[in-house]
């Protein structure tokens, strides 16, 4: 399918430049300069928030001037995916630092313009959520997807989006190594969400690069044995965290107030416990997204494998 057909004529792309894109990059921005003006030590969950707004800046710039001055040729196979996969992700990261980043760092910070800045940086994410979203929703329309098979258009793989988005912030807690490295159980979690997170990133990028149908497993069994066994990994790293975090017995802190990190001023990685916290929640809604995938890529495991031939040739080229 010529290219042509799937890029949106040219006041379509001044329109989505002029009204979206351009208030994307300013707020972004915005929001860098204001954290990297400060000056102070950020920690671990400020440094990730003022990468996501520098890589979202410089993501959106460069596919502003892509389509304006390229809307004209002959764009790769593979383009059309690439906007409304980065805009899925950029509306999730910037969601997740827009609540991130008050909850793990601003509060910490004493009144005065610090504060004032940071508070106002968070704003400046909000905004670029938002923008980020109705992106996301302009891109489904003048795009025409309906007529064009694409992973991220169906549920799974907004699903898919999703948990790789929550296991980018979960590497952000457990780049403290203090939380960790003293118990073998914990580093197995590691371990299991670095092995998760990889096979996301593999079905990811086959579903971009339309490398899938090149597999030796049809694709509705090979995204399922994938989800299952990645739910298993995470049902043991649901169990072990919270327990070997918590449990005293085990040498974990089951009280807030027993973490001296959470007492004391602003601290390279903030409150520890918090983290802990933090990670094992992440870890559940993660277990719920494999859960509902599991489910549903069972069912179109259950679809292909009744219909027939054609047809199954007919809904693999629409839904996957």
């Amino acid at each position: 399918m010529s290219t042509r057909r799937i890029i949106p004529e040219v006041d379509d792309v001044d329109t989505l430049c002029c009204f979206l894109r351009l208030p994307q990059v300013i707020s972004m921005c915005l929001a860098f300069s204001l954290v990297a003006s400060m000056g102070n030590e950020k920690g671990a969950v400020g440094n990730w928030c003022l990468a996501i707004w520098c890589l979202c800046f410089t993501v959106t710039v460069f596919i502003s001037m892509y389509e304006c001055f390229y809307y004209d040729r002959i764009l790769p196979f593979f383009w059309y995916k690439l906007p409304i996969t980065y805009a899925c992700y950029a509306t999730l990261f910037c969601l997740l630092t827009s609540i991130m980043y008050p909850i793990f760092y601003v509060q910490y910070l004493p009144y005065g313009p610090s504060r004032d800045r940071a508070i106002a940086a968070s704003a400046f994410s909000c905004i670029a959520c938002v923008l980020y979203a109705i992106d996301v929703a302009y891109t489904w329309k003048h795009y025409k997807f309906k007529n064009i098979p694409c992973y991220v258009h169906t549920l799974p793989g907004l699903l898919k989006i999703l948990e790789s988005a929550v296991a980018c912030v979960i590497f952000v807690f457990i780049s403290n190594t203090s939380l960790y490295l003293h118990q073998p159980a914990l580093k197995w979690c590691v371990v299991v969400y670095s092995i998760c997170f990889v096979q996301v990133a593999v079905a990811m990028l086959l579903k971009l690069s339309g490398w899938e149908n090149r597999l030796p497993l049809r694709l509705p069994i090979f995204h399922l044995g994938q989800t299952v066994l990645s739910f298993l990994l995470y049902v043991s790293a649901m169990v072990l965290w919270p327990l070997y975090q918590f449990d005293e017995k085990l040498g974990g802190q089951p009280h807030w107030y027993t973490d001296t990190s959470c007492i004391d001023e602003l601290t390279d990685y903030g409150c520890v416990w918090d983290q802990r916290l933090a990670v094992a929640i992440l870890t559940a809604i993660n277990l719920l997204i494999l859960l509902n995938t599991g489910c549903l890529e069972g069912i179109l495991k259950e679809f292909w494998m009744t219909s027939t031939p054609n047809q199954s040739l007919e809904y693999r080229k629409r839904s996957w």
